[in-house]
């Protein structure tokens, strides 16, 4: 058997990096790595001046620059204490150093090139090379650094200006490898919908023998945003369009000097809005299931967009709930998406077979596990099937194995569904905070199911919008012979 690829954890989401100085932020990222346990996290923001990197001066009439990682060192401590490594994006543009005063997000990234590229470079310098001798040389050589984010949207670059961002990125690279060689450096982070920017991105490096490690790009499958007050409405394509997204960079690239390189999707989800209310929903994963089952035959990794709802770049959240992008709401609460990763994260790691609507894996001792998952109607959340079979033979050893399913829908753990009928709380109290949690965790019922000639046949009856994760052991029945369980309340002799 091969190993079922790990491409869906090798990285996550975050919002801009100096939320993971809050309390909220540390608590949820300490309950996805204990469940799920991602590998990288990458967000925006490392030298916005949130972050305070990047501190222009003037002494005896000579401009200086100070770089001061105060907030960079306790925010790096932080994921790696929690056994997360930095995937590092190089963006946005200090204030002090840039060019003009485009903004993007209610806290104001700054999307303008460098007034000195010479600055820029020096930046990319003293804060890898503070890395490096904070963390060590191999430790930082595991963090892939790209470049910027969506420079082919006007929004988060300058009239979206090719020219400019191929400047940026020669020279962001040159800067990386200045420091070290071994360093891996790549991008260009680019948004769904001009597809031809890879090909050129790809040209240019080539040409002008630019270092690059990997190439990346974003997935999303959303139309256009209706927006109401706190929040929009889209129209979705079928998640299968997600799948050709991720296969898209090896297809451009393919016979050409980048053709061999790591792709990595740094960002995808159904919805690019962080207040479309799909996010939340069992919907959600149930459409997103066969990506996850698929996407690492595709690509090296598929970073979730995000994994907490601490997330501000359309303002502070008004509700508890308000569709986010988050595997988690604030104060931990986890949404539907949530267990699909977490039942990922339970899968044995041996691949033994996949089709359209399940998965199956297996490990050396005989344990055999299942993910299945309702079909969905992209088009009306409505009409997708009220219920859905999935009938398997799955190889199994001994007379018989145990069966333990964990299970969320549309009722069962989905904390969304009972915020919903507690009338939907903006704030709520802190006993209803402990119910939502309560309602959050997914529904389990278990059996012993008999193995006929090394085989268990497996039904499973889905409902709408259902992600299960079956767990098959075996049994090995250890009931001493003088037990009846028949005789429980009976003192009788038999």
């Amino acid at each position: 058997m091969s190993r079922f690829p790990t491409a869906w954890r090798e990285c996550v989401g975050t919002g801009r990096m100096e939320l993971a100085l809050r309390r909220d932020y540390q608590d949820s990222l300490a309950l996805i790595q204990r469940e799920i346990g991602f590998r990288h996290l990458r967000g925006h923001g490392l030298f916005s001046d949130g972050m305070g990197i990047h501190r222009p001066y003037v002494l005896g009439g000579e401009r200086r620059v100070r770089h001061a990682f105060t907030y960079l060192d306790q925010v790096v401590d932080a994921y790696l204490e929690l056994g997360i490594r930095p995937f590092l994006e190089l963006g946005f543009m200090p204030s002090g150093l840039a060019s003009g005063d485009q903004t993007v997000f209610w806290w104001g990234g700054n999307v303008t090139p460098p007034a000195s590229h010479t600055e820029w470079a020096d930046l990319i310098g003293a804060t890898l090379r503070h890395l490096i001798a904070r963390y060590g040389i191999d430790e930082v050589r595991g963090w892939p650094i790209e470049v910027w984010n969506e420079p082919n949207l006007p929004q988060f670059w300058q009239d979206a200006d090719a020219d400019a961002y191929h400047h940026l990125y020669e020279v962001s690279a040159n800067a990386v490898k200045d420091v070290d060689a071994a360093l891996q450096v790549g991008g260009p982070a680019i948004s769904p919908g001009d597809d031809k920017w890879l090909e050129t991105f790809a040209a240019f490096v080539s040409r002008h023998d630019v270092p690059i490690d990997f190439v990346s790009r974003h997935a999303y499958t959303s139309g256009p945003a209706r927006h109401v007050p706190f929040g929009v409405h889209q129209s979705l394509a079928p998640a299968s369009a997600l799948l050709e997204q991720f296969a898209l960079p090896r297809k451009q690239l393919a016979g050409t000097p980048l053709g061999g390189l790591p792709v990595h999707i740094t960002e995808f989800n159904s919805s690019y809005r962080p207040d479309n209310p799909v996010h939340d929903t069992a919907f959600h994963a149930a459409y997103l299931a066969p990506v996850l089952a698929g996407g690492g035959d595709l690509c090296d990794s598929f970073a979730y967009w995000t994994f907490s709802d601490m997330f501000e770049e359309e303002g502070v959240p008004t509700a508890l709930f308000h569709g986010g992008f988050g595997l988690l709401t604030h104060r931990q609460i986890k949404k539907p998406i949530f267990h699909l990763y977490a039942f990922l994260a339970r899968l044995a790691p041996e691949f033994v077979s996949r089709g359209p609507d399940h998965l199956v894996t297996a490990d050396d001792s005989g344990r055999v596990t299942i993910l299945a998952w309702a079909p969905v109607d992209h088009t009306d959340a409505a009409n997708s099937p009220a219920t859905h079979h999935v009938l398997l033979s799955v190889p199994a050893p001994g007379p018989a194995v145990f069966l333990l399913r964990s299970s969320v829908d549309d009722e069962r753990g989905n904390a969304w569904s009972a915020w919903r009928e507690m009338g939907r709380p903006l704030a709520p109290s802190p006993r209803q905070v402990d119910m939502l949690r309560e309602a959050a965790e997914p529904a389990r019922v278990h059996r012993n199911v008999p193995v006929v000639d090394g085989r268990a046949e497996i039904e499973i009856v889905l409902a709408r919008h259902e992600v299960t994760l079956l767990e098959l052991t075996p049994v090995v029945d250890e009931t001493p012979p003088w037990w009846d369980d028949s005789r429980l309340v009976s003192g009788d002799e038999q």
